[in-house]
């Protein structure tokens, strides 16, 4: 039996205007894939956003629908423009080069991923079978939301290293938790407000828009003045993982799970409908 590339997790009951995708949660190499690959599993379990799918999975519960990735960005990064390739990964890719596009050639600590430049038939098998199919979902998600209630919120979740094969980050470099919103324009100042309020509220430290000003997903989608509103969250690892041994740490893990959860709540519960859909002003500076 063929393992479905991503999950769909719908409420049970009481239906939110809420989505949330995890597209980095993923460990699986395709067939196909390894012939083309040469990345380690350790390589494959540190670059992807480990747990936080499950740091969200009591989102459905309380009204959102959970869409989780299966598919490790190493076989395609789903959080990438389908054009977001250079000649060094795929035949006649024509952007500036850059390692980490929708194919990765090298992982975020330089060592290779790919074994060979990828055909173009093999770049457009990814996108048929992975990648066009979760993004239709997503979108098929957002529009039956904004349907029933007027507007939908996309939660993109995520997680950020706080230590590299060097050792860890310097303190104090990174918050632990980082709204990216491309200076507050993916989504209206209530869903950004909310959640920074809410990270503060349990204690954590946050920072907008650095260092991840919220990716393909977050622009593509968060359109306020159509009613999308789109958020990105990085979680700092350190906080609820080991991130050398790639496993959860039960305390921390426990307390980031209930915040999840309770900011799946708190936006949940925001009413929009009633505001005019009007594009949000950027704020000076990054927050």
């Amino acid at each position: 039996m063929v393992e479905p590339p991503f999950e769909v997790v719908e409420p049970a009951t009481g239906e939110a205007p809420v989505v949330v995708e995890v597209p980095h949660a993923g460990v699986r190499i395709d067939p196909e894939t390894l012939g083309y690959t040469v990345a380690p599993a350790f390589a494959i379990a540190r670059d992807a956003d480990l747990f936080v799918d499950e740091l969200f999975q009591d989102a459905p519960s309380v009204g959102a629908t959970l869409l989780r990735a299966h598919t490790s960005r190493f076989v395609v990064d789903l959080n990438r423009g389908p054009d977001d390739y250079d000649a060094e990964a795929v035949d006649g890719g024509s952007r500036s080069p850059w390692p980490r596009g929708v194919v990765w050639r090298l992982a975020t600590d330089g060592e290779r991923v790919l074994s060979q430049r990828l055909p173009r038939t093999e770049l457009e098998r990814r996108l048929s079978s992975f990648y066009r199919p979760y993004h239709a979902t997503l979108e098929a998600l957002l529009e039956r939301k904004r349907k029933r209630f007027g507007y939908a919120i996309l939660l993109c979740a995520h997680s950020m290293p706080s230590r590299t094969r060097r050792g860890p980050i310097e303190a104090g470099a990174r918050a632990e938790m980082v709204p990216g919103t491309r200076g507050r324009t993916t989504a209206c100042a209530a869903v950004i407000d909310a959640v920074d309020a809410h990270a503060r509220a349990h204690g954590y430290s946050v920072r907008h828009d650095d260092p991840y000003r919220g990716g393909f997903s977050t622009g593509h989608y968060g359109r306020p003045a159509d009613r999308w509103h789109a958020i990105q969250l990085e979680i700092t690892r350190r906080i609820y993982m080991d991130e050398v041994r790639c496993r959860i740490d039960p305390k921390g893990f426990g307390a980031v799970r209930h915040f999840a959860a309770s900011l799946v709540t708190r936006l949940a519960h925001l009413d929009l409908a009633s505001q005019p859909p009007a594009a949000p002003t950027p704020a000076p500076g990054r927050g």
